[in-house]
């Protein structure tokens, strides 16, 4: 918006018969304690969300009550102060959300500063230093765990995963990828073996629950797909990168793998130099020999960042590798909450992000959902006495 139009938009605000709760106004003649502004946009970015706005609206220097009256305000004079709460907002949000735009509006009166919140991300609210917030008509409030699960299972409602690709046939899928997919059936439900046989291609994928009725999905190309056929996703990124780094964080190699990611996850793997590590068990002078990585570990971390992955964000999946360590990344953030939850619940999540993406991975024999994935990792690293694996969910 222009200033005009953002004059005409702020006076139509201020005629409301009372704060909405997507809207706040703050006199704020000189500051507002950071915090505070930290958990009013949690507040208007989820209340947003809930109301299906583009944004919500956080003013300072008008007053609150109507008639309202403009009394402006010398909070953060100059816009490379403004523009540094951005960063410092999405320090501490979910997914490092932050203003769309603040505005700065010079009016007779006074100045204005209107902060544009965007709405929560769908199935996800926006939390503020872990903390969820919203309100209970003209006040702050904790988050109402109603809204909390109103807002999660927007997730369920809209799986990007079960869309139907456009323009995609079976000739965008590898036959090589398919052909792994029926082994790896077979081996998830040996007593099928002999009914795969007799089934096409098609009935296969619509069995396996990677198709709908013969029509490829997004599910099948992140999968199944040729490496040209990643481009029908667009604008989301069906890509894993693999970089090696020195001890200084130096960029040694890379090399980027595109669908089909059931055949490339084991491509990604072997780029991974697993060296091999000697010591003595307690009671015995004979070293045994290990692996410094135990493939099942980071084959459940690799194949829960393809599941869990939100394309919608247009990111690609990461990993890393230094002399010491394997990190491994993914866009969107971690819908069980705590990864202490996860372990203390030892139990399949409430709620996936790709439900159908997830539900083919498991016909294939690359994830299951019976939950203890999480523990199972921290329990093989503690049997092998290696370091447990750190959990980054900012």
């Amino acid at each position: 918006m222009n200033t005009e139009e953002l004059k005409a938009f702020l006076e139509n605000l201020c005629l409301m018969p009372s704060e909405t709760e997507w809207v706040e106004f703050k006199k704020a003649k000189n500051n507002i304690h950071f915090d505070d502004l930290g958990k009013y946009f949690s507040a208007l970015s989820n209340e947003a969300n809930l109301k299906r706005l583009d944004s919500g609206w956080l003013v300072l220097g008008i007053t609150d009550k109507p008639p309202r009256k403009t009394v402006g305000t010398r909070y953060r004079l100059g816009r490379p102060s403004l523009d540094k709460l951005k960063k410092g907002i999405a320090d501490h949000t979910t997914d490092r959300l932050s203003f769309e735009e603040i505005h700065e509006l010079h009016l007779p009166e006074g100045r204005v500063l209107m902060f544009q919140i965007p709405p929560a991300l769908r199935g996800v609210p926006t939390s503020w230093k872990g903390h969820y917030y919203g309100r209970e008509g003209e006040s702050l409030a904790p988050l109402s765990l109603s809204k909390i699960e109103q807002i999660r299972r927007q997730a369920l409602r809209e799986d990007w995963s079960v869309q139907v690709c456009k323009g995609a046939t079976i000739n965008d899928l590898d036959p090589e990828a398919i052909l792994k997919a029926r082994d790896e059936y077979k081996v998830k439900y040996p007593q099928k073996i002999e009914e795969v046989e007799k089934w096409d291609d098609i009935r296969f994928l619509n069995k396996c629950k990677l198709t709908i009725h013969g029509r490829i999905t997004n599910a099948s190309i992140i999968l199944l797909g040729k490496p040209e056929s990643a481009a029908l996703l667009s604008p989301a990124v069906a890509r894993i990168s693999w970089f090696l780094k020195d001890e200084n964080n130096r960029e040694k190699d890379y090399e980027h793998f595109d669908p089909p990611f059931l055949l490339n996850v084991d491509r990604v793997f072997s780029k991974v130099r697993d060296l091999k590590y000697r010591h003595m068990p307690s009671g015995t002078l004979f070293p045994m020999e290990t692996t410094q990585y135990d493939h099942w570990v980071i084959r459940e971390a690799l194949h829960n960042c393809i599941a869990h992955q939100d394309y919608h964000l247009h990111g690609r999946i990461n990993l890393v590798e230094t002399p010491y360590m394997l990190i491994l990344t993914n866009m969107g953030s971690f819908l069980p909450g705590s990864v202490e939850t996860v372990i203390q619940q030892d139990a399949p999540p409430e709620v996936y992000r790709n439900p159908f993406l997830a539900s083919a991975m498991v016909s294939l024999n690359m994830i299951d959902t019976q939950g203890g994935g999480i523990k199972k990792m921290f329990e093989t690293q503690m049997g092998r006495y290696f370091p447990l694996p750190d959990y980054d969910l900012s």
